[in-house]
């Protein structure tokens, strides 16, 4: 008697890798260590500090071999995931907290190093920044390992991976993904996770389709089970039916030809069709993102967002390594321009290294951070102030503030920079004189008050993330009401508008560096409202180089100005969609 044919189930994620997938399910638990907690007596303390460093030292040597074999089998870029989780195991504050509340407690050294480690994922979980609150993973994996060599237990690893499998897991550490070898995955499916997640980086490179965020798929899905991943629209199809296998065949072979269609039309330049040039830009977080960029075709860097360096690091980084860092992808990208944000730390983003400096707000998203942290501190304010002018010396470096609220506090902004300048006279070094200043506009009370901020602005950078979550107040990754977070809510598109007007009156270019000016349906709305360039994540230039290419500014302005006219968020997007869906011809 055969046996009955399970009905199909479509379960929608997060897309994260492009590409689809057909096969069979592989599913993969990674379950947390079970600490053990007992009293240490006195006469075994020095040897339990002893049994730390050693499972330190042991944990060092693993991560260094799995960096070289994925640096043989993936590439270099790769590689540099597991240079952070190196960094943790040197991170002397979750050590030297470790060590002090065993020295207080005297409880084993696995429990009090499981609650130091988890105060910190906590604190990294918490950051609103989706890059930034991804590395909480980062110690999560480093933590599991340095416990599991406390307890003398074998990891549970994805070596075992041997035919090929659709991967269905409640995450993937990078520890984990190192264990995949090229061909042993057909796709990538996590639980949890986000577009930045390292499940993604590693499915990117490994060139299989992935979707994150799936909720409870390991519950749902069980070993063997046939199913198809949509890396495009997010979703995954379990016990797919002939029909479906035969309409995502034809999927598959569709989007292959518009992908090259897309990486074509990439290594031409992006003028619209009646003849206006659009300078495309990339955002980027660490230098070792720069071969990206220049793979992508992306005429400079619209956002360097420089947290990284500090959240990074269990100390404040020097003006002299923040130089560096600067300088090099200053001269990498020379003659283009390289925007760089000064820090938006605080709050939401704080260094887990100095408490003191973050004390605990109870609405972290409008409190201590950003400009407003910087200005309350200006020792490190002045740091990085400091060496960003110095990399100025080097190559096109516009500086630009985040989350600036009116003029004064752009004034009082300015005035820390010019006792800068002042001290590298000083010194003697040399930095361009002509630095252009610029302000991010996030906040409703600087889009009302462009013509005030542009008499001290060379350029306005609209971050659409924070702009449309403090215009429409919609907490973004609060999951119960982002379905209420609408970058085409008449009020985002009339505030858009409004500042570009305003700015454009009084001689000043906008950019906007937000996730609208990455989405190919969105951008001809922001060309069409009159915005200059637009800056996005590297990968997704060529999407928009290509609807850049296939439409006229004439239409965009057109399809602008019937947006202003239009009610709804529903109405906005229907006309975006199919001025989009018009140009590139997607079925």
């Amino acid at each position: 008697m055969d046996a009955p044919v399970k009905p199909e189930i479509t379960l929608p994620g997060i897309s994260a890798s492009h590409g689809i997938a057909y096969g069979q399910v592989f599913v993969f638990i990674q379950s947390n260590v079970e600490v053990p907690n007992y009293q240490v007596e006195p006469d075994k303390r020095a040897a339990e500090i002893a049994r730390f460093e050693q499972a330190l030292l042991a944990t060092r040597q693993q991560i260094t071999k799995i960096k070289n074999e994925v640096e043989k089998n993936l590439g270099p870029e790769e590689a540099m995931i597991f240079d952070a989780h190196l960094l943790v195991l040197e991170d002397q504050a979750l050590i030297g907290e470790t060590i002090r509340d065993f020295e207080k407690t005297g409880r084993n050294i696995e429990t009090c190093f499981d609650q130091v480690s988890s105060r910190y994922i906590q604190a990294f979980s918490e950051i609103d920044d989706e890059y930034l609150r991804e590395r909480a993973g980062d110690i999560r994996d480093v933590a599991q390992r340095v416990l599991q060599n406390l307890l003398g237990q074998a990891e549970n690893s994805l070596s075992r991976l041997a035919d090929q499998r659709i991967v269905v897991a409640n995450d993937i550490s990078p520890s984990d993904s190192a264990n995949i070898g090229r061909g042993a995955a057909l796709a990538l499916v996590t639980d949890s996770g986000s577009r930045t997640s390292h499940a993604v980086i590693v499915a990117r490179s490994l060139k299989v389709p992935a979707v994150v965020g799936m909720g409870d798929l390991t519950k749902v899905a069980k070993n063997g089970d046939w199913a198809i991943v949509d890396g495009y629209d997010g979703i995954v199809i379990l016990h797919p039916s002939e029909s479906t296998l035969f309409r995502y065949g034809k999927i598959k072979e569709q989007k292959k030809t518009f992908e090259s269609r897309l990486l074509q039309a990439n290594e031409l330049p992006a003028v619209t069709l009646d003849g206006v040039k659009v300078p495309l830009l990339a955002n980027i977080e660490r230098v070792e993102e720069l071969p990206m960029v220049k793979d992508y075709r992306a005429e400079g860097i619209g956002l360097y967002r420089t947290e990284f360096l500090f959240l990074n690091s269990a100390r404040l980084p020097t003006e002299q390594e923040q130089f560096v860092a600067y300088q090099t992808v200053v001269r990498a990208l020379a003659p283009h321009p390289v925007v760089i944000r000064t820090l938006d730390l605080g709050g939401d983003k704080p260094m887990t290294g100095h408490p003191h400096l973050f004390p605990k707000e109870d609405n972290p998203f409008m409190g201590l951070r950003a400009i407003r942290f910087c200005l309350v501190h200006p020792d490190i304010f002045k740091d990085q102030l400091r060496a960003i002018l110095l990399a100025s010396a080097h190559g096109r470096v516009q500086l630009m503030y985040p989350m600036i609220s009116g003029a004064e506090e752009l004034t009082r902004a300015n005035a820390v920079l010019a006792e800068c300048k002042a001290e590298l006279r000083a010194r003697g070094q040399p930095f361009d004189e002509k630095l252009e200043v610029g302000a991010m506009i996030e906040i409703p009370s600087a889009a009302a008050t462009i013509d005030l901020l542009a008499q001290q602005c060379a350029f306005f950078s609209i971050g659409t993330n924070d702009l449309i979550q403090y215009l429409l107040a919609i907490d973004r990754v609060n999951d119960r009401i982002a379905h209420l977070y609408e970058p085409t809510h008449p009020a985002v598109i009339r505030t858009l508008k409004q500042i570009v007007d305003e700015a454009h009156r009084r001689k000043v270019p906008v950019s906007v560096c937000g996730e609208m000016a990455g989405d190919p349906v969105y951008a001809p709305l922001l060309l069409g409202l009159g915005v200059d360039s637009l800056s996005m994540s590297p990968t997704w230039l060529p999407a928009v180089k290509y609807v850049v290419r296939a439409m006229t500014m004439a239409d965009a302005k057109a399809l602008a100005a019937e947006a202003l006219t239009l009610g709804t968020a529903t109405e906005i997007y229907a006309k975006c969609d199919a001025f989009y869906r018009a140009r590139v011809k997607v079925e």
